[in-house]
């Protein structure tokens, strides 16, 4: 179901699931958690016909990217801004658009208050913050302990993640006649379950947002806007509140009809208010 992976390279390291699609000026999409760079097959396509060169990776230990076995390597939302520089290295990108969902939303952040320089703008969409995650829900779960979560019969698993993740939106039926299985197939089987578990939910963390959370106004020099499903249980509304007085000027959108993935249930709004945004930010700058 993921077209828009097109390659495979080795950066840090590590391999990388990533594509690139279109001519003009770069525009780098982040994924969030439990997700990859399918979230954002109904939106590349939209911003590609507008002129943009759009830039999709899995982040490590996520989707179709290396699941690495040795625990030491760190695939937390810190680490994984490295990830994104080397890709940026990669693509020979200096300053481009950056677009971001959930955790993804996070290493924007913190890209954004060390790097803003090569920033043209920022969009964050339902993204994490502050001390916003894990959800009391995730919390719960993870007091079971990781280990004993990753070896859980895989009914049983993919069952818990398949109501989680319906959970995440608000057109439940087409989100289940359509992407579902592919999300869960990315984080069950021997290899998905104890990644999930050892490269994403051992690194929900808040340290890694809240170590910016007071240099969030920084990013007031840059074009950002935060957008939000109104719908979304797992960051609610409130947090796209706090983002919005924290960052002078930001914009918000909050959509109806919309859950936490928000590129999943509004393909075609969120396309459309990222190219907006892309456009002021070129405007501002002449």
């Amino acid at each position: 179901m993921n077209q828009l992976i097109t390659e495979q390279v080795v950066v840090n390291g590590h391999r990388i699931a990533s594509g690139r699609h279109g001519e003009g000026k770069p525009v780098v999409f982040l994924h969030g958690t439990p997700s990859s760079s399918l979230i954002w097959r109904n939106v590349v396509p939209r911003v590609v016909q507008q002129g943009f060169r759009a830039h999709v990776f899995d982040l490590l230990g996520f989707g179709l990217s290396e699941r690495p076995q040795d625990p030491q390597v760190d695939t937390s939302m810190s680490a994984q801004v490295g990830i994104l520089k080397a890709m940026l290295d990669h693509w020979g990108i200096e300053r481009f658009h950056l677009v971001a969902h959930d955790i993804g939303g996070g290493i924007a952040q913190r890209f954004g208050v060390f790097h803003p320089e090569r920033l043209i703008s920022l969009t964050m969409i339902d993204v994490v913050s502050y001390d916003s995650y894990p959800s009391p829900r995730t919390r719960q779960q993870m007091e079971k302990g990781l280990e004993v979560l990753a070896k859980a019969p895989d009914d049983a698993h993919r069952s818990h993640f398949r109501d989680w993740l319906l959970d995440a939106v608000h057109d439940k039926q087409s989100f289940a006649a359509g992407p579902l299985e592919t999300y869960l197939d990315y984080i069950s089987g021997w290899i998905g379950q104890p990644s999930l578990f050892q490269h994403q939910v051992r690194h929900y963390d808040p340290i890694h947002t809240l170590e910016v959370a007071d240099r969030l106004s920084d990013l007031g020099q840059l074009p950002v806007q935060l957008i939000w499903g109104a719908d979304d249980r797992w960051q609610v509304v409130d947090w796209a509140q706090k983002l919005h007085r924290a960052i002078p000027g930001s914009r918000l959108t909050v959509l109806d009809a919309c859950g936490h993935f928000a590129p999943e249930d509004q393909p075609e709004q969120i396309a459309a208010l990222v190219l907006d945004h892309m456009e002021a930010a070129r405007q501002r700058a002449s």
